[in-house]
């Protein structure tokens, strides 16, 4: 196999470090174990976030993803770490996570975990007419 689970995140300059823009990344593939069943938990993870001086490389971060399949974790658990490797590699003016996990006994689960750099006013959003 060429590639293999990793948790190393790898980053690269952001082209446009002046200007506040969005990168949203849609992982449509995540899973985990439950920690109390050991069964599979799948999930859609949405990444939003504005970067400052540097970007995530797309292929760590599908090498990252992969790392959790074998792993227990609990949906809030995983989902704030998630956001907590992603901002250290990277450190962004702004990210948010969304984890929609898909249904588990009944009931889906969605949770959001956002990161806000202390130095960092969003911008006025823009109404068009």
């Amino acid at each position: 196999m060429p590639s293999k689970p990793s948790k190393d995140l790898e980053t690269f300059d952001n082209p446009r470090p002046g200007r506040d823009y969005t990168i949203r990344i849609r992982v449509p593939e995540f899973t985990c174990l439950c920690p109390k069943t050991g069964q599979p938990d799948f999930a859609v993870i949405h990444i939003e976030y504005v970067p400052a001086a540097r970007c995530v490389e797309l292929k760590s971060l599908k090498l990252y993803i992969w790392s959790y399949r074998n792993e227990g974790a609990f949906h809030e658990a995983v989902t704030n770490q998630i956001l907590d490797d992603l901002v250290r590699a990277c450190e962004p003016h702004f990210m948010r996570v969304t984890a929609e996990f898909n249904v588990r006994g009944g009931i889906y689960t969605t949770v959001v975990a956002e990161h806000r750099s202390d130095d960092w006013t969003a911008p006025a959003p823009v109404t068009l007419p």
